[in-house]
């Protein structure tokens, strides 16, 4: 790619917009101008990029003039507000909140999945990035659905604090040490104590039960796969792991796909590692996941309690492909096809 790229950065001072500034300079994103964009309390100062260091600027309605793509990590307000401000000043916007993703004229992208989705960002110059545990877990089911045609998912997540942001992650830590001394602690993030306990809670609860998050996997999952007849139910659980999100997936297929014949197809898969060894205790886990860009699948056996069933253990890496790394990817493609 000789072209280079005018590329903003919104929400450059947090968890995510630091992995975009990582997995940019790691993946040699052709980049010429960048600028730093944050609130207020950001501005004036300065992150490191390939070496330099560049300030944060405020982020305002001026923005974004002369940018080529716009990688969003700001919430969903800051989204909703400024994507379109920066499409019309002729930026591409690849928006990583949830703003976006089930507007039928933005395309939810994961690129091992949909790439050609991407051709729909000119109706309104915005690509969504969708939710971190449907990343991961799409990725392993693409080339099982090419094959067998999945008629139902059950999936279970294990999330770890750092979806919810550098406050989680800080509240995980304090009550960890005040835990392990005996002394009480102070619940601000989460509504209950996180360290050494499990939260059946990521998001809001919803009128039908389930939580925001889990509705996210079920409509996605069917918007990302591009079939409508996929059912899928989740529960999602917040974990007390720093980084690194699990998931158990358990599939139902229109025909038989034997436990073989899944390794097969995950081993030859684009974006994913087979880890699945279990004489030798070789399975995923989130220790292995974290800093990395595969999805790492792994415990497949076949659903002794259903004729067409199987049972899969996903982990990835929530800040990288669950975010980062999948907006840079479809940068990439976008700069490479479209631009």
């Amino acid at each position: 790619m000789s072209r280079t790229f005018n590329v903003a950065v919104v929400g450059a001072t947090g968890a995510v917009g630091n992995q975009m500034l990582e997995v940019l300079a790691e993946r040699n994103f052709p980049v010429n101008q960048l600028r730093l964009l944050a609130s207020e309390r950001s501005e004036g100062s300065f992150l490191e990029f390939r070496g330099e260091e560049v300030m944060v600027e405020r982020l305002t309605q001026d923005s974004f003039k002369g940018i080529d793509i716009a990688l969003f990590s700001a919430g969903g307000g800051r989204s909703l507000e400024f994507c379109p401000v920066a499409a019309k000043a002729g930026a591409v916007c690849i928006d990583n909140s949830s703003a976006w993703r089930m507007d039928p004229d933005v395309p939810l992208v994961v690129p091992e999945v949909n790439p050609q989705a991407i051709a729909g960002y000119s109706a309104k110059g915005i690509i969504a990035n969708p939710n971190c545990s449907t990343i991961q877990m799409v990725v392993a089911l693409k080339p099982l659905h090419d094959f067998a045609r999945i008629k139902r998912v059950v999936v279970s997540t294990y999330q770890a604090v750092s979806g919810t942001g550098q406050k989680a992650i800080d509240e995980l830590r304090i009550q960890s040490g005040e835990l392990l001394n005996g002394r009480p602690v102070e619940c601000k993030v989460y509504p209950h104590q996180i360290g050494f306990n499990c939260l059946p809670h990521i998001d809001v609860f919803l009128d039908n039960g389930y939580t925001r998050e889990e509705m996210k996997m079920v409509q996605e999952t069917v918007k990302i796969m591009g079939d409508s007849g996929i059912r899928v139910t989740a529960t999602t659980v917040r974990v007390p792991v720093f980084y690194g999100h699990s998931e158990s997936v358990n599939i139902e297929t229109e025909v038989k796909l034997s436990a073989a014949k899944a390794r097969e197809l995950l081993a030859a898969a684009p974006g994913v590692e087979l880890v699945d060894d279990v004489a030798n205790n070789l399975y995923p886990m989130p220790i292995d996941a974290v800093g990395q860009d595969l999805t790492y699948v792994g415990r497949i056996r076949e659903d002794e309690s259903i004729d067409n069933g199987l049972n899969l253990w996903v982990v990835a890496d929530n800040l990288r492909k669950g975010a980062a790394t999948n907006a840079v990817q479809i940068a990439e493609i976008l700069a490479a096809r479209y631009l």
